[in-house]
Parts: structure tokens; C-alpha cells; sequence
């Protein structure tokens, strides 16, 4: 029999909390399926293990087990074990005292810290853990015990970012600087410090950044960690007594005034001794600290020398780098899933391959749809641009009951091509390729030409079918039944969608899900890494965790969009339970206060799992004030979503302007979904009447400046006028030993009618800046890399924009001009 003590285990979902020794299986890894409704009850969800209630001590004393005798077994890191000692006979209740044991101060023991709360380390423990973990037991008789407190020796509470308590990772990609912050504070008046730690997938540190108070009195503290390469990493933050400046603190203040001098020095030799003998210091530390230490034990020298020796600025420079810790207090370790780039940072471009190439006989009326081969002409002109990803709607047959005709009308002629969301026709279904686009062949020869021009494709997973589909005969219980009979199309009412049966997991969700899982495996097996889902939201939650936690384990690479425009509390919920990003409400977010507010929103509070792709337009979504703001319009919104956001995308045709709604609704005119809309991209360019330089302009700046691939550093900056938009982000960029600064400032004219004017004020602190990047006067350089001018700025900033000739600055900040 063994007793385990509690301290230090590690939460659920740390690999190395198997009693077993082995490791635990991975709920992302090895999803499973819940029960049909069919009596079977689903498996219950996975919780926490429960710790064992604490033996009760009898009445009598009992002379505890000498620690240095007890040996230890080995176990699984965080959990230390120790043999139980074996029942001894009760000795009789006497008069006499109690055993040296059981008299023995309970202060004297070492506590464990509640299992999945902070962890308290001391430079004992740090030598002799097992030893110190013997000494946890409670003494005989004694009611002390902090094995169930919340709270470690220095409190660390309110850690970010934590999503749902660790049950789901949060968020990042390779390079991205993730915000960590913690509230963290102890009694009385000695200083604090607290650190934030970054652990690779294999436990190893590898990053250590002290945090900074962000606003004093809230002892609220924030650092950035840099995770490098994909991989289930965590991390944690320290709080700690910070010993060289509790002494530094007392001492300036005591010497000045002539209190307590020789105990200052007394107590200062003490702090430096220790601090030279801290194991790991390089030679050169421990030497001045010795040195320190002999100066400040020089009764002959006068006291202000002695003291300037201790507080030295060599001696400030070792103990910011390397601080004398004490009371170390770790919080939980924490998850944080990194994923391949292309999960957060990207520009996409949609178009429909059936259009592209489309050709119209004049004489016959009749059109020649496009094929994989004509559009694959294409993605020369996308790549031009500077775009990431090519997406492409559903390249499946497409059925013909109840076909919408142009502008969504009810009634299709022989030509019109119909919706491509209405998936299936005798042809076949999602695993199916529509045969005016081609083979799988042709399919393949896109997929590898997009990949030489350095484009990934982006496939649309709609989980719906037409009337039409093989489903519909094949698996009816895969669809609702009304009580007519019939099958429901989907509605949104007032709208009615005749073409379209929307799927139900609950009469058979394991065969329903195991089929959109083989569709998945099948497009991926033909250089599919990206799918852009198509409402996901209508769908439930535990199915795309599911999906994307089974994809995700074999195929780490695949990465899923959801396009969901939807309440709050179900997108976040997407987010947390594998989608790698989102469709966002930035589309309608046009005047200064609604971009002000979602940007903090989306930089600040829901960033953890939450990545938005602002999508400037859609096929779906034409807002007014696209329709209605003329070519400002459309130069604002690019430069707002290509820096606002490390994702953005673009719709075909935004570079034309086409700006023309059906009317009464939110959507193009001769909308794309229900014909075919080949344009003439070559002659708008040549006349000037084309958006793509500009497009391409802003594509290269993302490239080049690294501060526009996080989303977290975003700053807003104030201005004076309710049109101008001003924001900043910073980022420190390390390659190999060196490291620079990247600081992109934005400021954008709002209103595409009127030229605006106003000031900006800038916090100086949130740039970043060095003395070095000053010039003499106080200011420094702001290069416009939209424009090319550069200006000399500093804390208020008088800018004008007309929207007619250059709506936005994008400014980059100079470095280093001393």
C-alpha cells in the first residue's frame, strides 16, 4: 500500500497524470462518438480525478516515521510518493507527554499545495524534494494542514489565457506573441516579482520573460511569450519575494536618513552571500556579489559608499537578469495548442472556378462553363496579388429539383447553372466533382499549380444536399422528416431555400459523422489543407469536436474556417472546440466607435482560441456602405481588414468596385451563386479602373512587416476627430542571437465622402520605443508605406485624409536613427 501525496499533481490533462505511469489518452486524439439515440447511453465526459479523503489521525499520538529512513518510489513526474508506514499497536492513554514527534511545531512541515493550485518552491525542497515531501504529514494530533487551500504562498489567480479553466487550449501560431497575464500579490509590504514561463510539447523551458505591473494598485501583471514551432505547449506563471528588492527598497530609505545603518549592511551582506551561492550563476556573478558582499561588510568605508556598491548599476543589471527569488509559487501549467501558420495568418481570395473562363455564345445565348484547366489560368493573377489561399465555393454536381434561376428566382432555364451549395445530383454527392469543371484529374493539375505559385486551396464543406443527392434515397434518416412526410428545406423565414435539405445528427450521428469524415479524408488525400465550412453553426457543437479533433490528430496540418455569423456564445464555442478561425462581424462594422470597440474585442478579450478573418466582402454580403461609398469605400475597408487582422479576405470583383445590390437586399446583383460572372480583370487594370495594386501594395506590407501577423498586440490610439481610426501594433521580432522591433501605426479616414482632419495622440509606451529611435528633437520618423512621405512624429500628430486621393497612413516606425 502506498500513500500519495497530493502536491504538485498535475491537472487532468497533463500527459503524466496516469496512476498507471502511462500516459493518459488524449480526448483530441482519440475522440469518441456519442450514442445514438437508441437507448445506448453516451460515454460521460472525463473528469478530474478525485483525491482521496485524508486519513483520519487518532486520538492518541503516534510517533511519527523517521523521513530520513523512509524510502521513496519512483513515480510519474509532479506526484510524490511514499510508502505508507504500517498500523503500529495504539499505545495506552497516559498522563505522560506526548513523543518528541508529535510535539514536534506544526510550522516545521511542509505543506503540499492543493492539487491543480499553485505550488510553492523553496531552495530546501529545490535540493531535497523527498524529504520535504515526507515531511507534509500532518503531525500527530495537529489540525494544521494546507492541503486543501486555494492558495500558495504568493496568491497567482486570474491567469490568461486560460480558456474554461484548461479545458480547452488556448491559441497561437509559430513566431505569434501570445499576452500573458495574472493577478498576483502577497501581505504586507515586501516586493513582489512575477514571472511568466513558457514550456515546449517535451516540459522543457524555454522561455522565461518577467511580467510588468500594468497599472499600479490593480497588481495586474503582463509579459509576451514567443512559442516557435507547432505542438501542444504550455505555460505558467511565478510569483515570488524579491529579496535584492525588498532590501534595496528598505535600505535607500533607512541609510538616507541615518536609521538603522549597521543592520541595513548586516542584513545586505546576508542577501549577497546567498545570492553567491545560489547554484548556476556564472563565476562573474557570484565574484561581484562576493565583492558587494565585503563592501557592505566594511564597517571602515563610509555608508553611502557601501550602500552605492549594493545598488550599483552592474549589480541592477545581474539581478533584473537573473532576480534573488524566494517563496517561488508556480500556478498551473496551462495549455496552449500552437498550429502551422497557415491557421493564423493568411490572405485569402475567393473566386468561382465556373466562371472563370466562362464564355457566352452571343449568337446561341448559350455559356461554356469554365473548367479547373481555364481557371487555373487564373491563379497567376491571384498570386500576383499577393494572396495566400485561393478559395473555391462547392466544386460538386449540383441538383436540379428545385434549381434557383438568377437573382435567386424560383424558376431555372435550361442554362442557368444553379447554386453550388445545392450539393448533389446523379452524378454524385460531396465525393463527387461536377463534370463541366472536370476530372479528378484536372482537379489535381489546380491543386499543384496553386501550390508552384506558393497558393493553397481552400475547399467549401457544406453539410447539406440538394434533393437530389444520393443521400436522400441512400439515408433519409439523415435529414427531417415533417409531419407530412416530406422532407424540410432549409429556412430562414421569411426565405425559403427549395434546393436545399439541411442535415440531422441526431437519428444516426455516428453514421452521418463517420461519412463526412471519410469525404474529409477523401479531399485531403487530393492536397486539401484547408476547408471553409459553410454554417457550422447549424450543426451541433460535439460533432465538429469531434471531426476536427479526429482530422487534427492524424492530419495536424488541416486547418477549418467556420463561417458563421451568429450570437457570440456559439462562434466562441466553434473557436473553442477546434476552428482554427472565423468568419467575424467586421464586415459591419463601419463607423469609428463600432471599428474601435470590435477590434478591442477581438485583440483583447476573445484573442485565446478566437481568430477573425475579415472577409471585406462575400458573395452573400455587399454592405451599403460598399454600395454606396464609391472607390474610398473600398480602399478603407481593404486597409482596415489587411492590417487589423493577421486574416483577411477578398471576394472577386472587390477589386472592380462592383457595388450593385439586388434590390431590397444585402447581396450582389446577378449574384454569382445562380450564373456565371466572367470579368475583365486585365482591361480594368489597363484603364485604371482596378484595385488590385492596391490590394497588392498591402499584401506586401503584411509580408514585411512581422507586427501585422499577431492579432494581440493591438493598440487603439485616441484622435480628435469621430472619422479617423487610429491604431498601432509592435512586435519584437528574434532571429537566431539578435532581435529588432517592428511598430506598424494605422490611421484611416472612416467617412469615403468628406476629407477629415484632426490630431492624433499617441501612448508613446505601447510603440515600444528607444532612446535610440529618438531624433535630438524629441521626435521620431513615420514612413507612410502606402504613400512613401515620411513626417517626423511624436506624442500629437495633426494628420489630414481625403478618402478621394489616400484615405489611410500605414506608417512604419524607424528604428535606430542615432
Amino acid at each position: 500500500m502506498v500513500q500519495v501525496s497530493q502536491a504538485n499533481t498535475p491537472s487532468p490533462s497533463d500527459p503524466a497524470s496516469s496512476p498507471s505511469g502511462a500516459p493518459v489518452p488524449d480526448p483530441s486524439t482519440t475522440p469518441a462518438l456519442p450514442a445514438a439515440e437508441t437507448g445506448a447511453p453516451a460515454a460521460p465526459a472525463e473528469q478530474p480525478a478525485k483525491k482521496a479523503p485524508a486519513r483520519r489521525r487518532a486520538s492518541t499520538a503516534r510517533k511519527a516515521p523517521d523521513a530520513e529512513a523512509t524510502p521513496t518510489v519512483p513515480d510519474e513526474p509532479g506526484i510524490a510518493v511514499v510508502p505508507a508506514a504500517e498500523p503500529k499497536p495504539r499505545a495506552k492513554r497516559t498522563s505522560t507527554a506526548r513523543t518528541a514527534a508529535a510535539k514536534a511545531p506544526a510550522a516545521a512541515k511542509a505543506p503540499a499545495a492543493k492539487a491543480g493550485t499553485t505550488r510553492t518552491a523553496t531552495a530546501k525542497k529545490a535540493t531535497t524534494p523527498r524529504k520535504a515531501t515526507t515531511t507534509r504529514r500532518k503531525s500527530a494530533g495537529s489540525a494544521f494542514s494546507r492541503e486543501d487551500l486555494v492558495y500558495g504562498r504568493i496568491p497567482v489567480v486570474g491567469v490568461s489565457p486560460v480558456v474554461e479553466d484548461g479545458r480547452f487550449p488556448a491559441k497561437a501560431v509559430p513566431g505569434e506573441s501570445i499576452r500573458v497575464g495574472a493577478t498576483v500579490f502577497r501581505e504586507g509590504h515586501d516586493a513582489l516579482g512575477v514571472t511568466a514561463v513558457l514550456y515546449d510539447p517535451q516540459g522543457a523551458e524555454v522561455e522565461r520573460v518577467p511580467m510588468r505591473l500594468t497599472t499600479p494598485g490593480t497588481d495586474r501583471y503582463e509579459a509576451w511569450l514567443t512559442p516557435t514551432a507547432e505542438g501542444a505547449w504550455t505555460f505558467a506563471v511565478e510569483g515570488w519575494g524579491d529579496l535584492f528588492e525588498t532590501w534595496r527598497h528598505a535600505a535607500e530609505i533607512k541609510v538616507g536618513v541615518g536609521q538603522d545603518v549597521d543592520l541595513m549592511m548586516a542584513e545586505g551582506v546576508v542577501l549577497f552571500d546567498r545570492a553567491a551561492a545560489e547554484p548556476g550563476r556564472p563565476d562573474a556573478e557570484t565574484e561581484l556579489f562576493r565583492s558587494v558582499s565585503r563592501t557592505l561588510g566594511n564597517a571602515e568605508l563610509p555608508a553611502e559608499h557601501r550602500l552605492g556598491a549594493g545598488t550599483s548599476a552592474e549589480v541592477l543589471a545581474v539581478v533584473a537578469e537573473r532576480p534573488v527569488r524566494d517563496l517561488v509559487t508556480e500556478s498551473r501549467r496551462y495549455p496552449l495548442k500552437v498550429e502551422r501558420t497557415a491557421a493564423g495568418r493568411g490572405s485569402w481570395y475567393e473566386f468561382f472556378p465556373r466562371s472563370e473562363g466562362a464564355v457566352l455564345d452571343p449568337e446561341s445565348g448559350t455559356w461554356t462553363s469554365g473548367t479547373f484547366r481555364t481557371a487555373a489560368e487564373s491563379l497567376d493573377r491571384v498570386a500576383a496579388m499577393g494572396f495566400d489561399v485561393i478559395y473555391l465555393p462547392p466544386i460538386h454536381p449540383i441538383g436540379h429539383a428545385h434549381r434557383k434561376g438568377p437573382n435567386n428566382t424560383l424558376v431555372a432555364g435550361p442554362q442557368d447553372p444553379g447554386s453550388p451549395w445545392a450539393i448533389g445530383a446523379a452524378e454524385g454527392g460531396h465525393d463527387a466533382i461536377h463534370p463541366d469543371l472536370g476530372s479528378f484529374e484536372d482537379f489535381d493539375g489546380f491543386v499543384a499549380r496553386a501550390g508552384d505559385l506558393g497558393l493553397e486551396v481552400a475547399l467549401d464543406l457544406a453539410l447539406q444536399a440538394s434533393p437530389d443527392h444520393p443521400w436522400v434515397t441512400a439515408h433519409p434518416e439523415w435529414f427531417t422528416t415533417r409531419a407530412d412526410g416530406s422532407i424540410a428545406y432549409a429556412e430562414n423565414p421569411p426565405k425559403k431555400y427549395q434546393d436545399i435539405y439541411p442535415i440531422n445528427f441526431d437519428n444516426d450521428p455516428e453514421g452521418l459523422s463517420l461519412e463526412v469524415l471519410r469525404i474529409v479524408e477523401l479531399w485531403i488525400s487530393h492536397g486539401v489543407k484547408i476547408f471553409r465550412v459553410d454554417n457550422p453553426h447549424t450543426k451541433p457543437l460535439w460533432f465538429w469536436e469531434w471531426l476536427i479533433g479526429t482530422v487534427n490528430a492524424k492530419h495536424p496540418e488541416v486547418v477549418f474556417l467556420a463561417e458563421a455569423f451568429t450570437r457570440p456564445a456559439m462562434m466562441q464555442g466553434l473557436a473553442r472546440v477546434g476552428f482554427q478561425q472565423s468568419y467575424s462581424y467586421f464586415t459591419w462594422r463601419n463607423t469609428k466607435k463600432e471599428i474601435e470597440e470590435y477590434l478591442e474585442e477581438v485583440s483583447h478579450e476573445t484573442s485565446a482560441v478566437y481568430r477573425p478573418n475579415f472577409f471585406v466582402n462575400t458573395p452573400d454580403i455587399l454592405t451599403e456602405y460598399l454600395q454606396f461609398g464609391g472607390p474610398a469605400a473600398f480602399r478603407i475597408r481593404a486597409v482596415l481588414a489587411a492590417t487589423g487582422s493577421p486574416l483577411w479576405g477578398v471576394y472577386a470583383g472587390y477589386e472592380l468596385y462592383e457595388h450593385v445590390a439586388r434590390a431590397g437586399a444585402e447581396e450582389y446583383v446577378d449574384n454569382e451563386k445562380y450564373q456565371y460572372r466572367p470579368r475583365d480583370f486585365a482591361g480594368a487594370e489597363e484603364r485604371g479602373e482596378s484595385l488590385a495594386p492596391y490590394l497588392t501594395r498591402l499584401n506586401e506590407i503584411r509580408r514585411r512587416h512581422a507586427s501585422l501577423g499577431d492579432l494581440q498586440n493591438l493598440t487603439v490610439q485616441s484622435t480628435s476627430d469621430d472619422a479617423l481610426v487610429a491604431f498601432s501594433k509592435t512586435k519584437t521580432v528574434r532571429h537566431g542571437g539578435s532581435s529588432y522591433k517592428d511598430t506598424v501605426v494605422v490611421v484611416v479616414n472612416v467617412d469615403p465622402h468628406a476629407t477629415r482632419e484632426g490630431t492624433v495622440w499617441l501612448d508613446l509606451e505601447s510603440l515600444d520605443l528607444d532612446d535610440a529611435d529618438f531624433n535630438e528633437d524629441g521626435s521620431f520618423w513615420a514612413d507612410d508605406l502606402l504613400s512613401g512621405n515620411s513626417w517626423k512624429w511624436g506624442t500629437h500628430n495633426y494628420v489630414r485624409l481625403d478618402p478621394h486621393y489616400d484615405p489611410a497612413h500605414v506608417l512604419h516606425i524607424r528604428r535606430n536613427v542615432k
